[in-house]
């Protein structure tokens, strides 16, 4: 018997990185999945975001882990449409007993040069977008009166400031502020409510240009292998990041009754670097 055997979960930004590593590892484990992802670019972002085809193969990856899956392209800055795909996907599975509210989105400039458009992008798909599904959420979770658990994630830059993400440590800041307030209002449902916070993972939102340059402008070109001695130097333990795996490992944890007792807590996940002086 799996450790979320018979429950549904709805994971955001299930597309690929660490989202598909939530359904995947979920959906080894007995749940079913609801699967949304943007599956669209976003303006202020400078890699490839998650495709079509990328969420039709999460959706294969939950199925030969023994999963049933429910997947739609849902933009979580739209309330309406996240709304009606949930209840869609609830009707589809049986129930909703898990939410993982991940999808995200990131981007680098020094506070001060972030243009207006890249800060509201920021606010509204990490910030807003989270509140979104914890709002969509909620009503089914309490109507079932099975309890459950919601786990958001954060960053290891949701609890310390980051130089280069004005935008993006405001807006996990504000994730975890989300969740320490969800967890003192949904305890009495039985609802528990957390987050995770990472330190780099080895996904496309980490590993593409953009961050290369950030990490190397001494370099004209720097590619992934150049920033692997700066990325370790962040982080206590002697790795340069943590795998999508790490995360889907700690997210399983807490939404498994393991975890019946806790809520309201920031869960690192980030090789020490919230530790290192």
């Amino acid at each position: 018997m799996g450790r979320v055997d018979q429950k549904v979960a709805l994971i955001t930004g299930a597309g690929r990185g660490q989202g598909r590593a939530h359904a995947v590892r979920l959906a080894e484990e007995g749940a079913s999945i609801i699967a949304f992802d943007i599956c669209a670019p976003v303006a202020s972002v400078s890699y490839d975001m998650a495709s079509s085809d990328d969420l039709d193969e999460t959706c294969a990856l939950v199925r030969a882990a023994g999963g049933q899956v429910y997947a739609a392209q849902v933009d979580v800055r739209d309330f309406d449409v996240l709304q009606r795909e949930l209840a869609a996907g609830i009707e589809a599975l049986g129930g909703l007993d898990i939410v993982v509210a991940n999808a995200g989105i990131a981007s680098y400039a020094a506070g001060h040069e972030i243009s207006e458009a890249a800060w509201q992008e920021m606010i509204d798909i990490n910030l807003t977008g989270t509140w979104h599904t914890i709002k969509a959420a909620v009503p089914h979770l309490v109507a079932a009166g099975r309890g459950g658990s919601i786990v958001l994630t954060s960053s290891a830059a949701g609890l310390q400031g980051t130089p280069n993400l004005a935008h993006y440590v405001a807006a996990k800041h504000g994730v975890t502020g989300l969740m320490r307030t969800f967890a003192n209002e949904l305890a009495p449902h039985w609802i528990r409510v957390n987050s995770v916070h990472p330190t780099q993972v080895d996904t496309p939102m980490i590993m593409n240009d953009e961050i290369f340059r950030m990490f190397r402008p001494d370099l004209p070109e720097p590619g992934r292998d150049d920033i692997v001695g700066v990325s370790t130097a962040t982080n206590a333990l002697p790795v340069p990041w943590v795998e999508a795996s790490d995360v889907a490992h700690a997210v399983l944890f807490l939404a498994s009754d393991e975890a019946r007792y806790i809520t309201g807590v920031a869960l690192p996940v980030d090789a020490g670097i919230l530790a290192k002086v």
